[in-house]
């Protein structure tokens, strides 16, 4: 299965804060703005997404289609083909993406401590 990029989502209280942290650990701004309440700070390959006020706890995310530099891949597994394959191996889904559809869409898995993780594809 291919889930293609990688990053944490933190929930943050002070995204100014947050940001000015993370740049002492190298992490430079990569996308997002300060005026949505979120961003995206990369280092290397390391992506942590800071959003403030939009969700309640941290969330694993993964973006099909997509590398390390938001570009698109020339081969990846769809949202629906993971989703799919989830259900086969018996995993219970939180949110699900619309199988009818093409493109963009996402999905939501708990493991087993309850950590989120959202498989959300933008191509």
């Amino acid at each position: 299965m291919k889930l293609g990029a990688f990053s944490i989502s933190l929930n943050v209280k002070d995204l100014k804060k947050s940001k000015a942290f993370y740049e002492s650990l190298g992490f430079k701004e990569f996308a997002g703005s300060q005026e949505h309440k979120y961003l995206i700070m990369k280092n290397e390959d390391a992506l942590i997404g800071l959003f403030q006020g939009m969700f309640e706890n941290n969330i694993i995310t993964f973006n099909p289609g997509w590398d390390a530099n938001a570009k698109p891949l020339q081969e990846f597994d769809d949202v629906r083909h993971i989703q799919k394959q989830l259900r086969s191996d018996g995993i219970s889904l939180e949110s699900e993406v619309d199988e009818a559809t093409s493109g963009p869409g996402s999905l939501v898995v708990l493991d087993p401590d309850g950590n989120a993780i959202l498989i959300d594809q933008h191509v």
